[in-house]
Order: structure tokens, then sequence, then C-alpha cells
């Protein structure tokens, strides 16, 4: 890669990576599913008006804002408002490439090489590591349910990522901006059953700087311009030589969470954060990359 398209792809990993401490801003005074809502509605409106329709079946769109906006973000959303940690949060939902590995199994029949399942199982053992250290330092529900329901989140962006990959070529950001149209009332739906409407017409009239704060910046830098910029290098790259940079996310999440807002996982769940990450790079990181690089340290 050019080194000003490495530098743009590293800037996408900060930008998601940063997109944790905002969600958990915008927490603080809205209900997660309805901050899913309002997100996904800016990123559609007022853009779908000027952005082409993808070449794409409605199903596709469908099933990739669903699974891959509604699903991944409702969870994760929802995982943090319950009490998991922002920075911890970014690093159980990089279990997504182990769940895209596996499902791409199943329903595409790409086999598994002995590289990813290295990985996968490394990565499995990280998401232990983490579950244990959930349990030592949180009481009861408390403790399981966050984690397991960020871990659907993996799974949900997981599927989310096979249906995008059934889908012809096609223009990334219309992809975005259509099948973000899918999003609102699902999750509008969802907060009136789980959250009942009193507590959402008490949400929706509370709405401070911080849910603005943290709409403006997942819409416009986490969505748009990230994925923007994520579709145009993986329109000039190999998606293998693009993917790893997407481990930065969770890494720069980590950090902000203990820099900015005050977080501080035990030392179990680090470690398992660490140990997942690591399996998920086993996964992402190509072979020639690993090679180019202990020929180098030969040298």
């Amino acid at each position: 890669m050019k080194p000003s398209h490495t530098a743009l792809a590293c800037l996408v990993g900060v930008i998601w990576g940063v997109n944790f401490v905002f969600i958990d801003l915008g927490l603080r005074d809205t209900l997660p599913l309805l901050l899913v809502a309002l997100r996904f509605l800016l990123v559609a409106i007022p853009l779908v008006f000027f952005v082409r329709r993808p070449d794409v079946p409605w199903r596709i769109i469908v099933g990739v804002g669903l699974f891959m906006s509604a699903g991944q973000f409702g969870c994760v959303f929802t995982a943090i408002h319950l009490g998991l940690p922002a920075g911890l949060a970014a690093a159980v939902l990089q279990s997504q490439m182990i769940f895209t590995v596996l499902i791409s199994a199943v329903v595409v029949r790409e086999r598994p090489t002995a590289k990813q399942i290295t990985g996968i199982a490394v990565g499995a053992g990280g998401l232990a590591l983490v579950a244990a250290g959930r349990f030592g330092g949180v009481e009861g529900a408390a403790a399981v349910l966050p984690f397991v329901i960020c871990l659907a989140g993996g799974l949900s962006w997981g599927i989310g990522n096979v249906i995008a990959r059934l889908a012809p070529p096609s223009n990334g950001l219309g992809l975005v901006v259509w099948s973000a149209l899918v999003v609102p009332i699902p999750m509008v739906a969802l907060s009136l059953i789980l959250d009942g409407p009193a507590a959402v017409a008490e949400s929706v009239t509370s709405f401070g700087w911080e849910t603005w704060a943290c709409v403006a910046y997942t819409a416009i830098a986490a969505s748009l311009v990230g994925y923007s910029i994520w579709n145009s290098l993986l329109s000039r790259y190999p998606s293998a030589a693009v993917a790893p940079f997407s481990l930065l996310a969770p890494v720069v999440a980590l950090a902000a969470g203990v820099l900015i807002l005050h977080e501080l996982p035990n030392a179990l769940e680090l470690v398992g954060a660490a140990v997942l990450i690591i399996g998920v790079a086993v996964i992402a990181v190509p072979r020639w990359r690993a090679r180019r690089t202990m020929t180098s340290a030969l040298r």
C-alpha cells in the first residue's frame, strides 16, 4: 500500500476506536436502541436522496441493515449500557471475524485453513479469559449478560459480513446509506417493547449535548467517513491487505477507555482481550506479510 493509503487505513482504525468513547458518552442520557435508531437515521437522511441505490437485490440491503447495522450496534450499545466497559466491548466485538469464518464454512462452503483454525482457537481462548475476568470482577447476571449480548453483536456482524459477500460488487457508500434505512423503525419498535413507551418518551425529551455529539460522531465520522475510506481502500487493494488495520480499533478503544473514560478492566479481562486480538490477527493477517516480516528480521 502507498504510505498515504496506509495512513488513511490507520486513521480509520483510530476513528472506529474513538467511536466507542462517543457511544459511552451518548448512553449517559439516551436509551441504547433509541440511540442506534438516531445514528442510522442520520446516516440515511438526507444522503439517501443523493446517493444512488446500490445495484444489489433488496434482500441484501435489508440483510446488511438488519445484521451488520441493527443487530451489531443494537447489541453493542445495549451491552455498554448494561455495564460492559466500552474498550472491552470493542475487543469482544472482534469475535465477528471468528464468526465470519465459521458461518462462511457453512453457508459459502469456504473451508477454513489451518491458519484460520489456529486463529479461531486462540481467539476463543481470549474470549474465555474475558468471560472469566468478568465473573471474577462483577457479581451475578451483571457479569455475564453484557458480555453475552456483546458477543451476540459479533455474531450479528459476522452474519452481515457473509450476506454482504454474497452480493455482487457495488458502491460501498450506497450500501451503507441505503441499508441504514432498515435500522430506525425496528430499533424504535424494540425500544418501545423492551423499555416501555414512558421510558422512550422520557428519553426523547431529555436529549442532551452528549446524545447529539454521539450521533454526529458515530454517523458522520465512524459510518460515512470511516466506511467511505475503508471501501475505497478495499477497491484498490486485496481485502487481506486492508482488513488487519481494523485491529487498531479495539487497541485504540481500550486505551481511550482508560485515558478518557477512566475504565479499568481487570488483569484477566485485559489479557483475554489481548489474546482475542492476537487470534483475530492470525486470521486476518495474510501469510505473505508474515513471511516478508520474517525475511526482513533475518536480514
